[in-house]
């Protein structure tokens, strides 16, 4: 099985939120990079914020951090 990152943050929904997988499971979905971080929390990894930069762990699809869905 090929290497992957262990998190994905999956291509923008129409309203702009992001479905997130942590070890191929569904984590969860995000509408910012604080809803971001607070899930990546909560999925037991302490220093979220600093991890969404970090290409070895997190596998951004369809753009990067610094996003927040349309109306929030």
């Amino acid at each position: 099985m090929p290497w992957q990152t262990p998190i994905v943050v999956h291509p923008p929904a129409p309203d702009g939120g992001r479905r997130v997988t942590v070890r191929g499971g569904d984590a969860g979905f995000a509408r910012s990079d604080r809803e971001l971080v607070a899930l990546l929390c909560r999925a037991g990894l302490g220093e979220a914020d600093v991890a969404l930069d970090d290409p070895h762990l997190v596998e951004w699809r369809g753009g990067r951090h610094g996003w927040t869905a349309p109306g929030d």
